[in-house]
């Protein structure tokens, strides 16, 4: 496995969870060039280490993340022309991508601040735990740039709808740990000091569980966003039969008869 060094990293190999921790709290967890490009190859390698099966991520102090930092990033941006600028784009996508990519579940602990790029990262995780000190905003178009940006426009109206993700996305407002629990953007909200247990909480039992299955889910609610109703019900039936030949479908099933707990393996 990757060793980053802009943020901390670990892993349990008796629960198959990992953490991560984003670590400049002095600047509420702002991103550099390094922390994406290492968060981005980090989400990669994960898809391919078996040891680990669900993935918190999180921040040290008050901010989970802040988005890019204004002096490291953005001041840096306008020396770059556009195909400077494109490379960087592309880049910020790309670790999306491999969040969404990543055939295990993805768990954002929301400590406090998450704002612009942070803001996207937490929601491209398949759950969001919030903190009832943690606010959100999509802070793009307050700076002059499209509201929808590392996939944010696609993303967001999938989880809350049309119309509120045009109000966020075109408005930049916060949104309050109640409010984003309100309308969908959260799944839960509980209180600062129990967050991180919280997260690792569902950590464990989502690692606990039929990863390979876990896995399939999420790659079939990704794809079937384009599909007619016909086609995703053809690619159900397809993804189906593939997780009907894993062990852990059979594993399911013997436990059932035998009135014990499953033992899931992934595969």
């Amino acid at each position: 496995m990757l060793a980053p060094k802009s943020f901390g990293y670990r892993e349990d190999a008796a629960t198959g969870v990992a953490i991560i921790t984003l670590a400049r709290p002095d600047m509420l967890n702002a991103l550099t060039f390094e922390v994406y490009r290492e968060l981005t190859d980090l989400f990669a390698a994960l898809a391919r280490h078996d040891p680990v099966r669900a993935v918190i991520i999180t921040g040290e102090g008050r901010g989970f993340c802040s988005g890019g930092d204004v002096n490291l990033i953005i001041g840096e941006l306008f020396a770059r022309d556009a195909r400077g600028l494109l490379e960087f784009t592309r880049m910020t996508g790309e670790l999306i991508a491999n969040m969404r990519r990543l055939p295990k579940p993805i768990i954002a602990a929301l400590n406090g601040v998450t704002a612009g790029a942070g803001a996207v990262i937490a929601l491209a995780a398949d759950f969001r735990l919030a903190s009832d000190l943690a606010s959100l905003s999509f802070l793009f178009v307050k700076v002059g740039l499209c509201g929808a940006d590392m996939g944010a426009g696609w993303l967001l109206q999938r989880v809350i709808g049309l119309g509120r993700a045009t109000e966020l996305l075109m408005l930049g407002d916060k949104v309050d740990a109640a409010t984003a629990e309100r309308i969908g953007l959260v799944t839960r909200v509980v209180p600062a000091d129990s967050l991180l247990a919280e997260a690792e909480t569902l950590a464990i039992r989502l690692a606990s569980g039929p990863s390979f299955a876990l896995g399939m889910t999420k790659a079939m609610l990704d794809a079937e966003h384009t599909m007619s109703l016909a086609d995703a019900i053809e690619a159900e039936a397809q993804a189906q039969q593939i997780c009907m030949q894993t062990r852990d479908f059979r594993e399911a099933y013997e436990a059932f008869t035998a009135k014990r707990k499953p033992a899931f393996q992934g595969r």
